[in-house]
């Protein structure tokens, strides 16, 4: 039986509803907008606001900050591919689960390791344990604080260890900034409201419940379900790399699913069960993603949505994508902000003239409700920083 057969196309026409990135199917909230990109990429403070606020209807970063710390229906989780992610709070247990929990195990005996290695031997797991209650207790008291000012409660936070020993680049760490991430992981503590504006990463740290445990194998099942709903069809391959899983983890989750097979252009791909119907494109769409964005790193094999030529600019040496420029479900340029709060933008493919003017319209918009704050990525690429100068 011949399988069914999904077209580049067909895919790029999916991208617009589904990633809520056409202007008739944005989202209200952002919870909304993380359910229908399962995860959104927080490793830079500003992806988050900026990812969710490209696919609201209203950009707002208050709305994304009622998420965050107000309602605290965002989640952030060291997560898939050992990032940090935040997802909806009904859907992190399954992440905390399938993923951020094995994270958690492989942290703590990183850092036992590292406290032992670089201080001496003065560190070991019970005294560890110790001090991560009395950090704890100290939090509890304050409601919310930074680690510079546990350390004031806590005096073993102020120990520094020693890093790269015997290297030309060796350095030293204080023991509070990877006890307190180390507390995080373990789902603790969260990141409160930073200090400063919604672009600043010097977070305080609240005290936070602990998630319900999900059995691993229904957890793994649900991610990969969700997935491939939000970014079907794709391949095994595309799974594995998202997820971070091992590929017997990422085979047994997909078989627990219930996938069929379809055919690419490239290849064999993956659907679930009832998404085989094709679904007409939205009307045409513009779109400026940030850098990191989870459209523009959905996927392992992007050909389909970004052209080979196209990479080199876009992306910097460890593979993180920088801010894309995309139109009915193809990157075709990248942008910028200058100091000035100016958004600028450059084609990597002819776009028309009315595709130009919609970008404008868009880079205005984006503009206007950064109000004049100045974002620059976390991780620079080629064509932002060339844009950006």
């Amino acid at each position: 039986m011949k399988s069914h057969r999904i077209s580049d196309e067909q895919r790029r026409a999916r991208l617009g509803r589904r990633h809520l990135l056409a202007s008739g199917h944005r989202a209200t909230t952002v919870e909304d907008v993380a359910d229908a990109l399962v995860a959104l990429h927080a490793t830079d403070a500003a992806t988050v606001y900026l990812s969710a606020c490209a696919r609201l209807a209203e950009p707002s970063t208050a709305e994304v900050e009622r998420g965050l710390y107000e309602d605290v229906t965002l989640i952030k989780l060291l997560s898939m591919r050992r990032t940090l992610f935040a997802v909806s709070r009904e859907f992190a247990p399954y992440v905390g689960s399938s993923t951020a929990r094995a994270i958690a195990v492989k942290e703590r005996a990183a850092f036992v390791k590292f406290l032992r290695d670089g201080t001496d031997g003065g560190w070991d797991e019970e005294r560890l344990a110790r001090t991560e209650a009395e950090v704890l207790e100290a939090l509890g008291a304050r409601g919310e604080a930074t680690t510079a000012e546990l350390a004031k409660d806590v005096p073993a936070l102020k120990e520094t260890i020693v890093v790269a020993p015997g290297k030309p680049y060796e350095g030293r760490q204080s023991v509070g900034s990877r006890l307190l991430r180390l507390l995080a992981s373990d789902g603790h503590v969260r990141r409160a409201r930073p200090r400063g504006s919604w672009t600043s990463s010097l977070y305080p740290y609240a005290r936070v419940p602990q998630l319900p445990e999900i059995d691993v194998r229904e957890a793994k099942a649900e991610v990969a379900r969700r997935w491939l709903a939000a970014y079907g069809p794709a391949t095994e391959a595309d799974l594995k790399w998202w997820t971070g899983w091992t590929l017997g983890d990422t085979r047994r989750a997909l078989a627990d699913v219930g996938v069929t097979d379809v055919e690419l252009a490239h290849g064999a791909g993956l659907v679930l069960p009832d998404d085989l119907d094709d679904e007409p494109a939205a009307a045409p769409w513009v779109a400026l993603l940030p850098g990191l964005d989870p459209t523009s790193m959905g996927w392992r094999g992007r050909d389909w949505y970004l052209s080979p030529d196209h990479v080199p600019a876009l992306f910097d040496r460890a593979g993180n994508v920088g801010p894309t420029v995309w139109s009915d479900g193809r990157v075709v340029g990248g942008w910028a902000q200058r100091a000035d709060g100016e958004v600028v933008w450059r084609p990597l493919a002819d776009v028309g003239r009315e595709t130009a003017a919609a970008i404008d319209a868009e880079a205005a918009r984006l503009a206007a409700w950064l109000g004049g704050v100045r974002v620059t990525p976390r991780f620079r690429t080629p064509l932002e920083r060339e844009l950006s100068a």
